[in-house]
């Protein structure tokens, strides 16, 4: 698929997020593959997953644009989503049709800007389609300055400066529909229909989900909590 056509297939639709960390117990490619064909049976236009085995497991799986990332932690930087070169390259190989990495301001693994780092990205894999995971306006700003194809709300309460702020963020959303040129994906709390209803209203191009349909221990959590605390 070149460029256009991934946008084109994922415009207006629903994007499933399969993923499952180490400590989880859905924690395999070959789970997340089944995730991912049980999201395609259902409608879902995408998928967004972590770890290149992951991809690669599901691209055997199901005939989607997925969005790929790496999650790495690293001892000096808060930044985890594909934060250095090293996890660019192994999701390359991979092959999702697009690429998401941390877009906030704050500084990456060995004191580097995203500015300098994503230069030396888009100078390496000129032809990738990159998605720009973002907390607050400023940084879908400068992400489409950037050259980034795509900017995500996804990280919107999950920075230290955006904080307590209420997921979805309906406002940051239509802020970036309104000013930006470049598709916005809305991600970050969406836990019903509705809710993704109204992500999809104020004009983005898609919207992820991924803990309410990926997740069953979160679920569970969310249905226990409410019958304890009413």
């Amino acid at each position: 698929m070149d460029k256009n056509e991934v946008l084109k297939r994922i415009q207006h639709g629903l994007i499933v997020s399969c993923q499952a960390l180490e400590n989880e117990p859905l924690h395999s490619s070959f789970i997340m593959s089944r995730m991912a064909l049980a999201a395609f049976q259902g409608g879902a236009v995408g998928i967004r997953a972590n770890t290149p085995s992951d991809i690669i497991e599901i691209k055997k799986t199901v005939n989607l644009p997925v969005i790929g990332l790496y999650k790495v932690n690293y001892n000096d930087s808060e930044v985890y989503i594909t934060p250095t070169m090293q996890e660019i390259d192994a999701l390359v190989q991979a092959g999702p049709e697009i690429i998401a990495m941390d877009a906030t301001k704050r500084m990456r693994p060995g004191h580097r800007t995203l500015s300098e780092f994503f230069k030396e990205v888009r100078q390496k894999y000129p032809d990738q389609l990159f998605m720009a995971d973002t907390s607050c306006y400023e940084e879908g700003v400068q992400a489409q300055e950037l050259g980034f194809d795509l900017v995500g709300t996804t990280l919107c309460s999950y920075t230290e400066y955006t904080k307590g702020t209420k997921i979805p963020d309906y406002t940051l959303m239509k802020q970036y529909v309104d000013t930006l040129s470049i598709p916005i994906i809305a991600e970050g709390g969406i836990w019903t229909p509705e809710q993704l209803k109204s992500a999809l209203d104020t004009g983005v191009w898609a919207a992820v989900v991924g803990t309410a349909i990926t997740r069953p221990q979160s679920i569970t959590e969310r249905f226990v909590n409410y019958i304890q605390c009413g």
